[in-house]
């Protein structure tokens, strides 16, 4: 059978016309059959709209953090209607996750149906009449949304209801919650207007400490009414949110989170007649998957049987042909053997491409991510009975996977690698320091290049200074005050032939091993790694190079080329001046810098500064406060006196070292000269470059000075600013490496020689090429006097130096009271933060005495930073915040820690006891001037102000007597 098929035939004329009218727009004249059918546009419509809700309710009711509306409400019963409405009709309240009300004024007597909101889950804490002492008013009610979390993942965690607080604590475990957080703990609270502030606080760090130690992964946040407390010291990690008034003029309802730049705030309208505005929070957070992009990183697979091979390969080595061949030829030599040691890693060590994920946890493994796809592979197949298997085997490859990284940190703790456990901490807590940003493109590392390079192109287009100008000593001399030491010294001159100093293999072995392995290779690429896994293989031949580098007094270029990495000096960087030029440079190098401060250091011990604090043996940053406080403290215990400090800044100070002018003073300080050859052109001719993403930028040649990142940078600065020095009986200027203080005492507005030290100080930078920058150099006025007189500011190169009320003087927070509130607020804070990698650390269930060293080498060093310059001068509060804080350490190690005071007793004893054994120490002389003539007791210190009796001094004093004393007791007892 045969069916005829009609088709449309077009001659060209037609096709022509209708191709006209095409263009033109003329639809009436296309034929039907031509036309475009358009099927079912109401159910696309339809559709569409279906999509774009499931779209809208998949954005908005998975916030990374809940969504919060708060505030107090005064009787909730009779707004009901009014807040249902909300509910149906204002977007901030349908898409709350949240809402958190306090004072309900519910009773036992009224069910939960009469306070039902369509769509939230109810969880709620009335008053309790016998707890509280009042039967009306007051209580507690949390609405979770349900489209958020289920009903039944609410959890109470805490309720309490006494005089001083009312809380709510509610464990929650949304759908949807970044994997950054386990899940989200919730507190609402309420304090009573005429509540104990102290015991409320008390009561609300309790808690909240408590339910960190067993969920230090959770999202905290607390809201409620607090009236006249805040948390603001007592759980210092915690943000507050609330910056608007929520009743008249006040802001009392409050909301902290610990997390920062977590919610955006805007005000909404009270309830029914309530006194005070609710608060609407909306998340601003961004999860760290999305903050971070993901990294692509080429990483070397090192195993025992490539360390070992390569070992071998050394070994076998004839360095002869590598080393001897190039006789003087160093560049060439330097170059050999950095291709050689890079070829023969290339060729052992196999390289790996991974993908790192900024949420990634370090014990999810690929054996943990080849069963969780598994798992994804069954539940596919909608088989049951599989899918419970594979959830078993999930479950022990998570438990597997976790014990194992557990025996990994606790192998870490055991064999004392304190770095590699602490990155793993910020690791596992997605804590991330602040770090390089990296140049966006190539354009702005070439000007980054040049502003970095810009103190060598000032000093070779400038006129050269004089060395002979430079004044050598600026000391006044004049009987000590105040212990304070004489600095008359006689520089010694050359009186035997100088030696070339020669390095040995076993001090190059030694350095090699010391090296850490984690280290940024150098523009040589050499890894430390490849250099301690070697160390005794390369020992020898790297000796070679080292004695022929001392021997020429030449540095090659490629361990002199320095790759600057430009890391931000605050949070958003915007000038060229925001950038801190931090310098990588060849490992090689770094030894043998490390080598030649061991040559140089002996040879200029006696004619360094001795009110420079750095690269002293025994002595460090406490007794440079220590100094500067007894200093002060003593001139303001004699009355009618005040204290004016004064702390530079200098601008990039490594990089302005002139060489000229340390060549004539090594030379005076009877230096080696083959030391002061090399040191010259370590100094000169410095490659350097920008490093930007994959790339870098154009090589500049630094002409003098060392960068940051080097190792004999700082103590070169010690040595160039050494001839400046000064010390009387009211003034005296000290040095901690390049920070540099003046502290000079006035009376009767006699400010004469406090100002010429600071002129002739001025003066004495410009003729040595160093520039101090006058926006960072502070002054801090210390004037107890009752009718304070009005000061002039002091004046550098034509600019007023600022006068602040606080600085931060090597770590620690100075003030014009000396009352060291805001360094003890920094260091609560600082102390929480580390309670919290304390308490993730022992989720891990790592033991007690592992668990007491993370907490020594972590949480002890922030903690106790320096207590022996502020722990006297501490008030009792404060000291008690500490103790808090090494109270929960406590719980959560479980065993016994040092309070503060006991601390704060035994670093007393033991820097005393270190400063009468060394006696070119600067406060030696003050101990020594209060030494018995018939006993080895100390006399006490006359004291005329509080301030001064519990200084370091007069208490270090106290101690020593009463553990001589208790040492003599024991003596007599065991004699009888």
């Amino acid at each position: 059978m045969q069916t005829s098929i009609n088709r449309l035939v077009y001659s060209k004329a037609e096709l022509l016309t209708l191709e006209n009218n095409v263009k033109a727009g003329v639809r009436h004249l296309i034929p039907p059959e031509l036309r475009r059918k358009y099927r079912g546009c109401r159910a696309g419509r339809k559709h569409k709209a279906k999509m774009k809700a499931r779209i809208t309710n998949r954005t908005l009711f998975k916030p990374p953090i809940p969504s919060v509306v708060m505030g107090n409400v005064n009787a909730l019963m009779n707004k009901m209607d009014e807040l249902t409405a909300l509910i149906g009709s204002q977007r901030s309240y349908t898409e709350a996750s949240l809402l958190i009300f306090t004072e309900t004024w519910l009773t036992s007597y009224v069910p939960d149906a009469t306070v039902d909101l369509p769509g939230f889950s109810v969880v709620r804490a009335d008053r309790d009449p016998d707890a509280s002492g009042k039967s009306k008013g007051g209580g507690l009610i949390l609405y979770a949304n349900q489209r958020w979390c289920h009903p039944n993942h609410l959890t109470v965690k805490t309720a309490l209801c006494s005089r001083d607080l009312e809380l709510l604590a509610v464990s929650i475990r949304p759908y949807y919650v970044p994997r950054e957080f386990s899940h989200v703990i919730a507190l609402c609270v309420y304090v009573p207007p005429r509540a104990d502030a102290e015991a409320a606080r008390e009561s609300i760090y309790n808690i909240t400490t408590a339910l960190q130690s067993q969920h230090p992964d959770a999202f905290f946040l607390i809201s409620g009414d607090f009236n006249h407390v805040t948390l603001d010291t007592t759980l210092a990690s915690f943000h507050q949110y609330v910056s608007c008034h929520t009743r008249k003029n006040r802001t009392i309802d409050l909301l902290y989170a610990n997390i920062n730049d977590a919610y955006s705030v805007s005000p909404l309208p009270p309830l029914g007649k309530s006194d005070h505005n609710l608060v609407h929070l909306k998340p601003t957070y961004t999860p760290l998957v999305k903050r971070q992009i993901v990294t692509i990183r080429q990483i070397r697979r090192w195993s025992p049987e490539a360390e070992d091979a390569l070992r071998d390969c050394f070994a076998t080595t004839d360095w002869s042909v590598l080393v001897d061949s190039y006789g003087e030829d160093l560049e060439g030599a330097v170059g050999c053997l950095t291709d050689y040691l890079n070829f023969c890693v290339d060729q052992v060590v196999p390289v790996k491409t991974v993908r790192c994920f900024a949420n990634n946890k370090p014990w999810i493994t690929s054996e943990v991510k080849k069963v969780l796809n598994k798992k994804k592979r069954a539940f596919g197949s909608k088989n049951g009975e599989v899918l419970r298997d594979v959830q078993k085997e999930v479950k022990i490859c998570l438990k597997g996977a976790h014990e194992a990284y557990s025996k990994k940190l606790e192998k870490q703790l055991s064999n004392n690698s304190m770095q590699e456990v602490w990155n793993g901490m910020k690791t596992i807590t997605g804590c991330r320091s602040k770090g390089s940003v990296g140049c966006p493109d190539l354009q702005k590392a070439e000007e980054l290049n040049t502003f970095f390079n810009r103190f060598s192109s000032l000093m070779t287009t400038g006129s050269t200074p004089h060395p002979s100008s430079a004044p050598l000593d600026h000391h006044h001399p004049a009987p000590p005050a105040h212990g304070s030491l004489s600095l008359s010294r006689t520089l010694t001159t050359p009186t035997s032939t100088p030696s070339l100093p020669t390095i040995t293999a076993v001090q190059v072995t030694t350095e090699l091993l010391h090296l850490h392995p984690r280290k940024a290779a150098g523009p040589d690429q050499v890894c430390p790694r490849l250099l301690k896994t070697c160390a005794a293989e390369l020992g020898g031949p790297l000796q070679q190079v080292y004695n022929l580098s001392l021997r020429l007094g030449r540095v090659p270029s490629l361990w002199k080329t320095s790759c600057i990495v430009p890391v931000p000096k605050k949070g958003r960087p915007q000038e060229l001046n925001d950038y801190r030029p931090v310098a990588l440079t060849s490992h090689l190098m770094k030894i043998l810098e490390r080598l030649v401060l061991q040559f140089l250091q002996p040879q200029v011990q006696l004619v360094k500064d001795p009110l420079q604090f750095a690269y002293q043996e025994k002595v460090g940053v406490e007794d440079a406060v220590l100094y500067l406080l007894h200093r002060a403290l003593a001139y303001l215990d004699v009355g009618g006196f005040m204290v004016r400090m004064l702390f530079f800044d200098f601008s990039s100070a490594f990089n302005t070292i002139h060489p000229s002018l340390l060549q004539e003073k090594l030379n005076i300080m009877a230096v080696d000269p083959y030391l002061v050859n090399w040191i010259m052109d370590y100094l000169t001719n410095r490659p350097q470059f920008v490093r930007v993403g994959g790339g870098r930028s154009s090589t500049l040649t630094c002409s003098i000075g060392a960068p940051q990142g080097t190792v004999l940078s700082p103590f070169l600065f010690t040595l160039y600013t050494s001839d400046f020095r000064y010390n009387s009986d009211t003034c005296h200027m000290q040095k901690f490496s390049d920070d540099t203080a003046i502290v000079a005492c006035i009376r009767g507005g006699e400010e004469g020689e406090y100002r010429d030290l600071v002129k002739d100080f001025v003066g004495w930078c410009q003729r040595n090429n160093l520039q101090l920058n006058t926006t960072k150099t502070k002054e801090v006025v210390l004037d107890f006097r009752r009718a304070p007189s009005s000061l002039q500011p002091i004046g550098i190169n034509g600019s007023a130096v600022e006068m602040v009320s606080t600085y931060r003087y090597l770590g620690l927070q100075l003030d014009n009271k000396l009352s060291l509130s805001a360094n003890m607020d920094s260091v609560y804070k600082k102390g929480q933060s580390r309670l919290y990698f304390l308490r993730r650390l022992a989720s891990f269930r790592v033991c007690s005495k592992l668990l007491y060293m993370f907490y020594q080498s972590i949480v002890s060093s922030v903690l106790f930073y320096a207590v022996v310059c502020w722990g006297g001068s501490a008030k009792r509060k404060d000291i008690q915040r500490l103790n808090r804080l090494v109270r929960k350490a406590c719980s959560v190690v479980g065993l016994s820690l040092d309070s503060v005071e006991k601390v704060l007793e035994q670093r007393t004893l033991s820097k005393i006891r270190a400063i009468l054994s060394n006696e070119s120490h600067p406060l030696n002389s003050v101990f020594s001037h209060q030494r018995s003539t018939m006993s080895s007791r100390l006399l006490s210190l006359r004291c005329s102000t509080e301030r001064l009796k519990n200084s370091f001094v007069p208490r270090a004093i106290r101690l020593y007597n009463a553990a001589i004393s208790g040492r003599s007791r024991r003596g007599v007892l065991e004699m009888s």
